[in-house]
């Protein structure tokens, strides 16, 4: 009987992933999602396909994105201008309705539909369900509004989320003290996040190739870095922008004791296939 060629490619890359499966089965991975891929709705598709099929064969991811496009984007249609200081978006109590409504109201509710059209079942919710994320302000010498960091985390309805089968998708939003709503930034929330729950592994998902030595050469790629690296990469100011959060999330994870983090290249097509389950890997490891 003659076996077609590509049903033997087909045989032989699911036997190179075996020893893959078998070491992440039944682990956490915190994935983080934004970037280009979140908006281009092709790789969108693809990366929705990529996480089901890992929870198919046992991996427990939990998904955490982001969304400043698109609040941007709400902001103006409602005669808003967006402002930044430091990269953090000013929010005044108008803002940070506006960001619930886009995160929560329609980020979120996409991205659940789409792990059910690819065979999945998701479960959508915010830093202020269940008391995941308690928030406080972030104090600086701009009063930044409603803008948050993570002060707890209460994840006892993550664990039943997964114990039951479901994939979780967080929106970044968290609740303070007296009940209100902080604007958090999703990097920080994936790196502590993937401590607190104890993940095999917190991957952040951008739109550029990873760590660079030089910032305006591609080809510079760190695929690897140590902890003690990357915090001295974010105090010569050798990183910068949108950067800097994601490689703080890194080392906020690895202290926590997540063994390892990756920054890939959400715009490559099935990105996470390839980082958990081939010996190649793409983007930066920080260990």
């Amino acid at each position: 009987m003659s076996i077609p060629e590509n049903a033997r490619l087909q045989a032989e890359v699911l036997i190179q992933a075996l020893p893959y499966i078998q070491k992440w089965r039944g682990s956490i991975f915190v994935i983080k999602y934004g970037g280009a891929a979140m908006v281009e709705n092709g790789l969108a598709a693809q990366v929705m396909q990529d996480i089901v099929l890992m929870h198919c064969v046992g991996i427990r991811p939990v998904i955490v994105h982001g969304g400043g496009p698109e609040i941007s984007e709400a902001m103006k249609r409602l005669g808003k201008q967006p402002t930044f200081v430091q990269g953090l978006r000013v929010t005044d109590a108008e803002t940070m309705e506006i960001v619930e409504m886009v995160l929560t109201g329609k980020t979120n509710r996409r991205l659940v539909s789409a792990i059910h059209q690819q065979g999945g079942r998701a479960v959508g919710l915010s830093g202020k369900d269940g008391n995941l994320l308690i928030a406080r302000k972030i104090e600086s010498e701009v009063d930044l509004g409603f803008v948050g960091e993570v002060e707890e985390v209460h994840p006892s309805i993550l664990y039943s989320l997964l114990e039951a089968g479901y994939i979780p998708v967080v929106a970044p939003i968290g609740a303070g003290r007296e009940g209100e709503s902080y604007n958090l930034n999703a990097d920080h929330v994936a790196g502590v996040l993937s401590a607190k729950l104890g993940a095999a592994k917190l991957i952040l998902m951008t739109d550029v190739p990873g760590v660079l030595s030089d910032p305006d050469d591609p080809s510079s790629l760190i695929s690897e870095l140590t902890r003690e690296q990357a915090q001295k990469m974010i105090e010569a100011g050798r990183v910068g922008g949108g950067m800097i959060p994601k490689l703080q999330a890194c080392l906020t994870a690895l202290e926590g004791g997540v063994p390892r983090t990756h920054i890939i290249d959400g715009r490559i097509p099935h990105a996470l296939l390839i980082e958990v389950f081939t010996d190649t890997g793409i983007g930066t490891m920080v260990r």
